[in-house]
C-alpha cells in the first residue's frame, strides 16, 4: 500500500461513501487499480471538500437561526412579540397580513444529500481537544416579518365600534371603506294645555304626539397614511331619512289622530380628518393619537326646508304643525372637532378610550321657509357645543376575528339664537352601550360590524354600522 493511501484510511473511505457521484468517481481509482493520484489531484479534493463542508456549516446555521425564530414566537414570555402577533382580526387600517413564518425544509442525513457531514465541535484538526468556536448567527427577521402587517411602535387593532379608528393606515396604502349605517328611534310627547281645578281634573287641550324615525346612512371613505405617525380621511355620505308622527292637531278639539309622514334623501355634509401619533407606546405601554375633523355642510340645509306653517312657527298665532315637509341631510353648520384617542394593550385585552370636543360655528342672518314661499327671520343661531367619550375593551379571538365592547356618552349644549339661550332648548344627553365585531377576509378585506343600543331618551334605540374596508 503507498503511503498516502495509509494516510487517507478510514477518512478516505468515508469520503468516498458520503462525496457527491463526481467525488466518487474520483477517489475510486484508489481502491480498484491503486493507481497513484497526482498532487493537483488531491488538492482539488481537498478544496472541493472544505468548500462542501462550509456549504453545510452555513445552512445548519440558517435552520437553527430559523428554529430559534420560531421558538421566540410560541413563548408566552414574550410579550412585544405577542402584542404585534394578537389581535390581527380588526384590519381597520387595511394593512397587509402578518408574513407567515418559513416553512423549513427536513435536514437529511448527509448519505441522502451526498455531503460531507460537518465535524464536531470538539474534533478540529487544527487543535485537537479544543471545541471550536460557534459563528454569530445572523439576527431573527421576525420584527422584519411584523413590518408588512404592524410595524414596531404602532397600536394593536381592535374591531372598530366607532368613527374613530385606532391603528393608522401605513404610508403609501390606500384604504376604500364603504359603510352603511342604520339608525331607529322613537319618542313620546305630551303636552298639557290648560289648567287644573284639582289635580286630578284637566280643563284644557291634551296635545300627544308620537314620532317613529329611521335614518339610513351610506358613506364612501378614502384613507392614506403620510407617514408612520399621520394619515388623512374623506368621508362622503349619502342619507336618507323617514319620519312618521302621530299626533292630534294642537289647539284643535278633537279625538282623531293623524298621522303625518315626511322623508328626505341626498348628499350628506362631507367631512375631512386627520389624525398623529404621538408617543411610540409598546408593550404594556399606552399609545395616544390625536385627530382634527372637519364637517362641512354641503347636506341640504334645515333651513331650507319647507315647513309646515302658512305664516308663522314661533311666537303667538301658530298655524300649521310646525314639521317639515321634506327632511334635511345636513345639519346646516359648520363644525370642527378634536380628539383624543389613547389605547393599552395588556395581553391578551386591548383598553381604549377617546376623548373628544365638537365646536360649531355660529350663522348670522338666519331664515326658515314656510309655506307660500315666504321666509321667517331667525337671526344668528349657533348649537351648543357637544363634550364627548368613550371606552371599552377588545379582544382578539383568534388570527383572523376579534370583539370589542364599550360605551359611548355626548353631552349637547343648548342652542344659543341672537346672543341669548334660545327658548325651550335643553341641554341633551347621549349614551349607548356598543359591540363590534370584525372578521378578516382575506389579506386586503375585512368585515366590521357594530350594534348601538341607546340608554338615554334621546339616543336612538338602536344603530347597527357594517363596514367592508379595502386596502390597495
Amino acid at each position: 500500500m503507498y503511503p498516502h493511501v495509509a494516510r487517507l484510511g478510514a477518512a478516505g473511505l468515508a469520503a468516498a461513501l458520503l462525496a457527491p457521484p463526481a467525488l466518487a468517481q474520483q477517489v475510486a481509482p484508489l481502491s480498484n487499480n491503486g493507481a497513484q493520484p497526482s498532487s493537483a489531484e488531491l488538492s482539488q479534493l481537498k478544496d472541493e471538500l472544505a468548500q462542501q463542508r462550509a456549504l453545510v456549516n452555513r445552512l445548519l446555521l440558517e435552520v437553527q437561526a430559523q428554529r430559534e425564530q420560531l421558538q421566540r414566537m410560541g413563548t408566552p414570555s414574550n410579550g412585544v412579540l405577542l402584542s404585534q402577533q394578537r389581535g390581527m382580526g380588526g384590519a381597520m387600517s387595511g394593512q397587509a397580513p402578518v408574513a407567515e413564518p418559513p416553512v423549513l425544509p427536513p435536514v437529511l442525513p448527509p448519505a441522502v444529500t451526498g455531503v460531507p457531514a460537518p465535524l464536531p465541535p470538539q474534533q478540529r484538526p487544527d487543535q485537537p481537544g479544543v471545541p471550536a468556536p460557534v459563528p454569530a448567527q445572523p439576527a431573527a427577521p421576525a420584527q422584519a416579518q411584523n413590518t408588512s402587517r404592524q410595524q414596531p411602535n404602532r397600536p394593536p387593532e381592535v374591531a372598530p365600534i366607532g368613527d374613530q379608528p385606532g391603528v393608522l393606515t401605513a404610508p403609501g396604502t390606500y384604504v376604500l371603506e364603504p359603510s352603511m349605517q342604520y339608525g331607529y328611534s322613537s319618542s313620546n310627547r305630551v303636552a298639557l294645555v290648560g289648567y287644573t281645578v284639582i289635580p286630578a281634573l284637566l280643563i284644557g287641550l291634551v296635545d300627544v304626539r308620537e314620532i317613529k324615525r329611521n335614518t339610513f346612512t351610506t358613506a364612501i371613505t378614502g384613507r392614506t397614511g403620510l407617514s408612520n405617525r399621520m394619515e388623512v380621511e374623506v368621508k362622503v355620505p349619502y342619507v336618507y331619512r323617514s319620519d312618521a308622527t302621530v299626533s292630534r292637531e294642537i289647539f284643535t278639539g278633537t279625538a282623531v289622530e293623524r298621522v303625518f309622514d315626511t322623508t328626505g334623501k341626498g348628499m350628506g355634509d362631507v367631512e375631512v380628518a386627520g389624525r398623529y401619533q404621538l408617543n411610540n407606546g409598546g408593550a404594556d405601554k399606552g399609545y395616544y393619537i390625536a385627530g382634527l375633523r372637519y364637517k362641512s355642510r354641503t347636506g341640504r340645509d334645515p333651513f331650507e326646508v319647507v315647513t309646515d306653517c302658512e305664516r308663522r312657527c314661533i311666537g303667538e298665532n301658530v298655524t300649521g304643525t310646525g314639521l317639515p315637509l321634506d327632511l334635511p341631510t345636513g345639519s346646516g353648520f359648520h363644525s370642527l372637532q378634536a380628539t383624543l384617542t389613547w389605547l393599552y394593550p395588556s395581553d391578551p385585552a386591548v383598553f381604549f378610550g377617546n376623548l373628544s370636543y365638537v365646536h360649531n360655528f355660529k350663522r348670522d342672518d338666519v331664515t326658515r321657509l314656510v309655506r307660500n314661499g315666504e321666509r321667517e327671520p331667525l337671526g344668528s343661531l349657533q348649537p351648543g357645543a357637544v363634550l364627548g367619550f368613550n371606552f371599552g375593551m377588545g379582544l382578539a379571538l383568534n388570527d383572523k376575528a376579534s370583539l370589542s365592547l364599550g360605551y359611548d356618552h355626548s353631552t349637547i349644549g343648548r342652542m344659543r339664537q341672537n346672543g341669548a339661550t334660545s327658548i325651550g332648548s335643553v341641554r341633551t344627553q347621549l349614551g349607548t352601550l356598543l359591540l363590534g365585531y370584525s372578521y378578516r377576509l382575506s389579506p386586503k378585506r375585512s368585515l366590521n360590524i357594530a350594534v348601538g343600543a341607546g340608554v338615554t331618551r334621546d339616543t336612538p334605540d338602536v344603530t347597527l354600522t357594517l363596514r367592508l374596508p379595502m386596502t390597495f
